[in-house]
């Protein structure tokens, strides 16, 4: 026979549980399972009401507060110079600069001179011209005063013979009236004197007219002498331009050629800065580039000090989606400023007192603006069709959808994919 393993197997007693303390293991199991139950349910309950389940620690919240909301522009700006004229060369030549970059300088100085013999020639050939001109009109007015001498000689010969021709007619009336001369010798003299009455007429007419053709020459020479004396004093002006001089007092700003460059005409040579008027030049996003005005107040940092300006002007044209604007000091010109030194400036734009705000964040861009999600007691957020007023960068004003006390999520509504409610999950 085969031997089993039944000589190597014993018997044993089984044990006796009492029956409270079996008990006492199923009522710790089931209480285990009912307070985790309890607390699991309720979010799972939620969950399943909602559109979906977003943890709370990637969102951000803003309570909806009542206040003054400041509607401002805050960005880096630049100093700039409101008054920074260019010199440029009047002629083409040859540049001497008499000062060098950094140089202050007082209004009228001067700054360099461009050497053009071209434009020195020609003065002194019209300076020539005009001494010329001049001869000529002084010669004129000599020749003018001669002719009019010779015409009033003619006539003052004229009004002689006139006189002699009365008088012979007057000799002969007598002596025919004493029958000493017959009376043809009376028509004769009648003839004479009518004939020199004619002819001092013709002289006087002729001297009149010699006289005006005589002053019509002379003026037409002078007119000439003029004419180029017009042109010599234009001249002399580029000559006295070719040094070009400071329009301003402040300091030289850049040397835009070398010492001793040939130079083209317009060329321009350096700059100069008007350090007593200094404005700030701040990139605006265009977005906001309709709601600029001249005149608004500005507030400007400078070394942990704040100062006022209003703003002076705005760039009528968008580049890379910014438009320039200029900030002028409105009090007092802080000392030490220097070009291109940076100065955070904040323009004020609007200023709405007790108005419904919320902080800004992207929820005012990935919502459109009418959109937000409002977050309840129970953990839900609850999506609600808001109206935006007036944007700050740092606030908004909520005109109408939610109530002071709100609790609303301002980061980014993409991800909740238009859900009416979303369940934060802790």
């Amino acid at each position: 026979m085969i031997r089993d393993t039944s000589a190597q197997d014993r018997a044993m007693s089984r044990p006796v549980v009492a029956p409270a303390r079996r008990y006492w293991k199923y009522a710790l199991a089931a209480g285990i399972a009912v307070a985790l139950g309890a607390w699991i349910l309720p979010g799972m309950l939620r969950t399943l009401g909602s559109g979906g389940s977003v943890s709370a620690e990637r969102l951000r919240f803003a309570d909806v507060k009542r206040g003054n909301l400041t509607r401002d522009i805050s960005a880096q700006g630049r100093v700039v110079a409101a008054v920074s004229p260019t010199l440029y060369s009047p002629s083409g030549g040859i540049v001497t600069l008499a000062v060098q970059a950094g140089d202050k300088v007082a209004k009228d100085q001067v700054l360099a001179e461009v050497v053009s013999p071209e434009l020195n020639n020609r003065l002194m050939q019209e300076q020539a011209t005009l001494q010329s001109a001049e001869l000529a009109a002084e010669r004129a007015g000599i020749d003018n005063r001669k002719q009019q001498l010779a015409t009033q000689k003619a006539v003052d010969q004229a009004e002689i013979d006139r006189q002699t021709a009365a008088r012979e007619v007057e000799r002969t009336q007598k002596a025919f009236q004493l029958g000493a001369l017959p009376q043809l010798d009376v028509m004769r003299a009648k003839d004479a004197l009518q004939k020199a009455e004619v002819t001092l007429a013709h002289a006087k007419k002729d001297s009149a007219l010699e006289r005006e053709s005589l002053d019509f020459e002379l003026k037409t020479v002078r007119l000439t002498r003029d004419r180029q004396r017009l042109l010599v004093t234009d001249l002399q002006r580029q000559v006295d331009e070719l040094k070009l001089r400071s329009p301003v007092a402040g300091q030289v700003g850049q040397l835009l050629v070398q010492q001793k460059a040939n130079v083209a005409a317009n060329a321009g040579i350096l700059t100069v800065v008007d350090l007593s008027a200094m404005e700030v030049e701040v990139p605006v996003p265009e977005t906001f580039a309709r709601e600029l005005a001249i005149g608004m107040p500005a507030q400007i940092q400078n070394a942990g000090q704040q100062l006022t300006g209003e703003l002076s002007a705005v760039s009528p044209e968008v580049v890379n989606g910014q438009v320039i604007a200029r900030v002028r000091f409105s009090g007092e010109q802080p000392a030490g400023l220097r070009q291109n030194q940076r100065l955070t400036t904040r323009i004020l734009i609007d200023e709405r007192p007790n108005v419904l705000m919320v902080e800004r964040g992207p929820f005012v861009d990935s919502g459109a603006g009418r959109v937000a999600y409002v977050v309840g007691k129970d953990g839900m957020a609850e999506r609600r069709t808001i109206e935006l007023g007036a944007t700050s960068l740092n606030a908004v004003e909520l005109v109408s959808g939610v109530k002071e006390g709100d609790r609303l999520i301002i980061s980014s509504l993409d991800e909740f994919k238009g859900a009416e409610r979303i369940a934060l999950a802790r």
